[in-house]
């Protein structure tokens, strides 16, 4: 999953994803907090709403203007067209908090050609946050005074001193590695379930070193990789293979990728 792009490859395609997010953002706050909001139950058992099926086509209509040719896989649609250059969307990445009027949500959109995501952006309207990143472009976020501010993964280097997000016990449990996850919690310095998109987006800004979580699809976390990635950190599936369709996912500042890899699974892992 190593891109091999020169630094203005995919420049349009970020101002194009950006563009996306700027009319998703406008749907999806449009019905946030609304308690008229349609919700029904998939076949899943997950919930979709009104917002989630508004957003999705709101991004897909654009894509079909300006990307006839680019395939799409949306969570609530499917996919269409090619695979070689496909968007993968997220409309409404956290539809539990979006359905109780909890801004922990976010829309993701991502730009992954022949299986490498090589654009990411990531938007949290509701508390007025967007992060973003494309192959050789760095990852950028905006600053408290609007400008655009450069991310930087931290330098944090040791286990003890690291602060980690594991989304949550229960997803752990079911996918067998409860017991790494106490081993995790019992070796760094904090640890903390924070959940969907934003702790990714913490690790990006150098405020945590390591994401973990399971049962993730493409659309959940491919935006993410980009980011990461340019902001000096590394992104793999749980096993460390460099892969975004295994349903897990480890996200690290780098320096303690391996780190991890061998406590979470023992020291023959590498």
């Amino acid at each position: 999953m190593t891109p091999q792009t020169s630094p203005a490859e995919f420049e349009d395609d970020l101002a194009l994803a950006l563009r996306l997010a700027d009319a998703a953002d406008e749907v999806s706050m449009e019905h946030f907090d609304d308690p008229s909001l349609g919700v029904l139950l998939k076949a899943d058992a997950t919930h979709v709403t009104d917002a989630d099926l508004a957003t999705e086509r709101a991004i897909r209509d654009i894509l079909t203007a300006q990307r006839p040719r680019d395939g799409v896989f949306g969570e609530e649609y499917g996919t269409s067209g090619s695979t070689s250059r496909q968007w993968i969307i997220d409309p409404i990445d956290g539809t539990a908090n979006y359905m109780k009027g909890i801004p922990m949500w976010a829309t993701l959109i991502a730009l992954v050609v022949d299986g490498v995501p090589q654009v990411g952006v990531v938007s949290q309207p509701a508390l007025g946050r967007r992060w973003w990143a494309a192959t050789g472009q760095g990852a950028w976020t905006h600053g408290p005074d609007g400008d655009p501010r450069r991310l930087h993964v931290s330098k944090v280097d040791a286990l003890e001193e690291s602060s980690v997000s594991f989304q949550s016990i229960a997803q752990w449990d079911e996918a067998g590695h409860l017991d790494a996850l106490l081993r995790l919690s019992r070796t760094v310095w904090r640890d903390r379930g924070y959940g969907d998109a934003w702790p990714y987006m913490l690790l990006a800004e150098g405020r945590l070193e390591m994401v973990a979580e399971f049962d993730v699809k493409e659309y959940d976390i491919a935006a993410h990789v980009p980011i990461v990635r340019e902001a000096g950190g590394r992104f793999t599936d749980f096993d460390g293979r460099d892969a975004v369709d295994t349903r897990s996912s480890l996200a690290t500042n780098g320096l303690l990728h391996d780190a991890y890899l061998r406590l979470l699974h023992g020291p023959d892992a590498l």
